[in-house]
C-alpha cells in the first residue's frame, strides 16, 4: 500500500504537469497563427477553449506514457526503486499503480466523449476560424433512407430545422413520388413538415392515364429517428461523434443496410484506441533496470520517449487511414492495439512468474 500511494502520487503529478505543458504548447503555437484572424475577443477565447479540448483529446494518452517514464526515472534517481525491492515489493507490485491509474484515467477520458463540446472540439474550433461561429449550417445533404432519396438544401442543427427539402420515392427502379417542402422541424423523434407539395406519377404513362398529380399536404412526418446532429455528422462525412450519436447512428444505419465503416471507426477510436496506453506502459516498464548503475538515464529517457512517440504516431496514422476508409478500421485500430495488448500480457506473465 505504501508503494502504491507513493508511486501513484508522483505518477498523477507528472501526468498533470506534462499534459498541461503539452496543451499550452499546442494551443499557444496555434494561437500565433490565429490571433489576427479573429477580431472578437469573445470568439478568440471560445476558439482557444475548443482548441484546448482538442489538444487534451489528442495528447492525453501520450501524456500518460510520458508521465510513467518520468516517474520511473524519479524512482531510479532517488534509489526509491531499489528501496522498494529491498522491502520485498516485486516488479509487478511497483507496476500496478501505473496500470491502475492509467486505466482509470483512460476510462474517464473515454467518458468525456459523451460531451459534444469535447468530442467535436476540433470541428467547432475550425468553424469559428472559418465562419466566426462554432456550428455552421450544413448544406446540400443527399442520402438514402429506406426506399426514399432525401435532399436537404440547408440544415441548422442547433435550431433542429431543415430548409429546402426534397423527398424522392422509388419503386421498382422508377420514380413514383416527389415531396417538396420549404421547411421541416425536428420534434418527438421525427421531422415534421407543416406544408408540402406532393407530385405523384402514374404507374404507366400513356394516352389514357390521368398524368402527373400535384397536391398539397399538411403535417407530414418523415425520417423517424434521424436527429439533426446525426444527419449533420453522418451524411456530411464528419467523424467527430459523441458516444451517443455514434451508437445511435450505427444502429440506425445497420437497420437501413447502409455502410457503417465511418461509424465503426469512430467507435473503435473512442473505445479501443486509448487502451494502448496501459499496455505500452507495461512493455516499457520491464525494459528499465532498477538502478542508475546499470543504464545511462538520459539515454534511456530519450529512447523511451522516442519509442513512445513512434508508437503513438504509427497508431494515429493508422487511425486516420481508417477514418478515411483507406483501410478497414479493424485492421487500422483494433489489430495494432490487440498486438500491443498480447505483448504486454506476455511481459506481465513472464516477470510475474520470475518475481
Amino acid at each position: 500500500m505504501l508503494a502504491f500511494k507513493y508511486v501513484s502520487y508522483h505518477y498523477i503529478k507528472y501526468f498533470l504537469i506534462i499534459l498541461i505543458a503539452l496543451v499550452i504548447f499546442t494551443v499557444g503555437f496555434d494561437y500565433m497563427g490565429t490571433a489576427n484572424k479573429l477580431k472578437s475577443a469573445n470568439l478568440l477565447v471560445i476558439y482557444l477553449a475548443y482548441k484546448s479540448f482538442y489538444a487534451v483529446d489528442l495528447l492525453l494518452p501520450l501524456s500518460l506514457v510520458f508521465a510513467m517514464i518520468s516517474t520511473k526515472i524519479l524512482l531510479i534517481r532517488t534509489n526509491a526503486l531499489v528501496s522498494f525491492y529491498s522491502l520485498g515489493y516485486s516488479k509487478v507490485d511497483i507496476l500496478k499503480p501505473f496500470v491502475v491509474v492509467s486505466t482509470l484515467i483512460t476510462m474517464f477520458f473515454i467518458s468525456l466523449h459523451w460531451i459534444p463540446h469535447f468530442s467535436r472540439a476540433d470541428e467547432f474550433s475550425q468553424n469559428i476560424r472559418r465562419n466566426a461561429q462554432y456550428l455552421s449550417p450544413t448544406r446540400d445533404l443527399f442520402f438514402t433512407y429506406g426506399d426514399k432519396f432525401i435532399y436537404i438544401s440547408k440544415m441548422l442543427p442547433l435550431q433542429a430545422k431543415a430548409e429546402g427539402i426534397r423527398v424522392f420515392r422509388i419503386e421498382n427502379n422508377s420514380l413514383t413520388e416527389v415531396l417538396i417542402a420549404k421547411t421541416a422541424m425536428y420534434r418527438d423523434g421525427a421531422w415534421f413538415i407543416p406544408e408540402a407539395s406532393v407530385i405523384l406519377k402514374p404507374d404507366e404513362i400513356n394516352f389514357t392515364s390521368h398524368g402527373i398529380k400535384v397536391s398539397k399536404q399538411n403535417d407530414l412526418k418523415i425520417l423517424q429517428g434521424f436527429r439533426p446532429k446525426m444527419l449533420d455528422q453522418v451524411y456530411e462525412g464528419k467523424v467527430n461523434f459523441t458516444i451517443k450519436n455514434a451508437i445511435d447512428a450505427y444502429i440506425l444505419l445497420s437497420n437501413q443496410n447502409i455502410n457503417t465503416d465511418v461509424i465503426r471507426s469512430a467507435l473503435y477510436r473512442m473505445f479501443v484506441y486509448p487502451f494502448y496506453v496501459p499496455c505500452l506502459i507495461v512493455i516499457i516498464f520491464f525494459f528499465v533496470p532498477i538502478s542508475a548503475r546499470f543504464l545511462n538515464v538520459s539515454l534511456f529517457s530519450f529512447g523511451a520517449i522516442l519509442a513512445s512517440l513512434m508508437v503513438w504516431t504509427f497508431l494515429f496514422m493508422l487511425g486516420e487511414l481508417s477514418k478515411n476508409k483507406t483501410i478497414p478500421s479493424e485492421v487500422g485500430i483494433v489489430l495494432p492495439v490487440l498486438i500491443i495488448f498480447i505483448f504486454s500480457i506476455r511481459q506481465w506473465r513472464k516477470h510475474r512468474l520470475s518475481s
